[in-house]
């Protein structure tokens, strides 16, 4: 029988958190309100704005506000970067999206375990895109699972999980802001369960992995060959980035809303080819036809597909490049 992890109600817990972009901010902010967060470890600082400036990644910046110790190596690997993580003396180590794998030596750190908080609901969807790849995958449901993290990538044991429904016009925007809040409440959740009963870990089935890869921005590029409604998810996948495209007359073209069309065409009609146009511009793909809504040219502004259409004076019968 698998032993449950537990913490005592009446000692403190001493957390250190690790993690990077916005989705992980709300389980920083969940960590400290139900332990005493002793530090926080994230990515070095970025150049962001027009101006180019150094500035803190969210979690950083979160940290920073709070006045908790921070420290930001460009690797745990770094000679004070471990050394550092243990003087804090952990007991528990959460990870959201910090985006470098651990390595043993950090893992062993925590005298509970380090846990992390994975946008999934593991085993499916292992992997840096498991948001985008839920929605690619026309899954129903999806939600975050509070997990043992172990050398293997996201293959540790599950000690909590939490699922919400996947809207029909949810973007990896949407969706992420959804699961990160769902992630600051499973923390939550989890910590209490800690210190109340105890966590008891249970092992991820292996015929259910699926594995999500880091997204790169050729992941964007639309095959109108593909059925109407795998094209349609991609819009919304990889939106905000890196976003849907194609190309009109040799230019870049974002895809940045569509939704499926009732209408059929004939087999004749070549995919890609623009068989409608008004508030939508309507395009035959391999299997159905799909209205896009909102589209943005290369250097231009996001504009309506009718004051797109309007400015690029397009017809019937045109056809998207391959």
């Amino acid at each position: 029988m698998t032993t449950p992890l537990h913490w005592p109600a009446d000692r403190p817990l001493r957390s250190v958190f690790m993690g990077t972009p916005a989705f992980a901010v709300p389980s920083l902010e969940a960590l400290a309100a139900c332990s005493e967060l002793v530090g926080v470890v994230s990515r070095p600082d970025k150049p962001r704005g027009r101006g180019l400036a150094p500035a803190p990644s969210p979690v950083a910046a979160a940290a920073l506000a709070r006045g908790v110790p921070l420290i930001r190596p460009a690797t745990l690997r770094e000679p004070d970067a471990l050394p550092a993580l243990a003087a804090w003396r952990p007991d528990v180590l959460v990870v959201a999206a910090y985006g470098r794998i651990l390595p043993a030596a950090a893992l062993a750190l925590p005298a509970v375990a380090p846990l992390n908080v994975h946008a999934s609901l593991l085993p499916r969807h292992r992997g840096a895109a498991p948001i985008a790849a839920a929605i690619l995958a026309g899954d129903a449901r999806t939600g975050v699972s509070i997990m043992l993290m172990t050398e293997e990538l996201d293959a540790g044991d599950v000690l909590l999980q939490q699922a919400i429904d996947v809207r029909p016009d949810d973007t990896t925007g949407s969706l992420t802001e959804r699961l990160a809040a769902l992630g600051g409440v499973a923390l939550t959740a989890a910590l209490a369960r800690l210190r109340d009963g105890g966590l008891v870990p249970t092992a991820q089935d292996p015929a259910g992995v699926t594995y999500a890869a880091r997204l790169a921005k050729e992941d964007g590029r639309i095959r109108w060959d593909e059925p109407a409604a795998v094209v349609e998810r991609k819009v919304r996948a990889f939106a905000p980035w890196p976003s849907a495209f194609t190309a009109l007359g040799g230019r870049v073209l974002k895809v940045l809303r569509a939704r499926l069309a009732a209408a059929a065409v004939p087999a004749t009609v070549a995919p890609g080819t623009i068989v409608a146009l008004g508030d939508a511009i309507r395009v035959a793909t391999g299997d159905g036809t799909l209205d896009l809504l909102e589209v943005q040219a290369e250097g231009k502004r996001p504009l309506p597909a009718r004051a797109f259409v309007a400015g690029a004076r397009l017809a019937p019968g045109a056809r998207f490049d391959a």
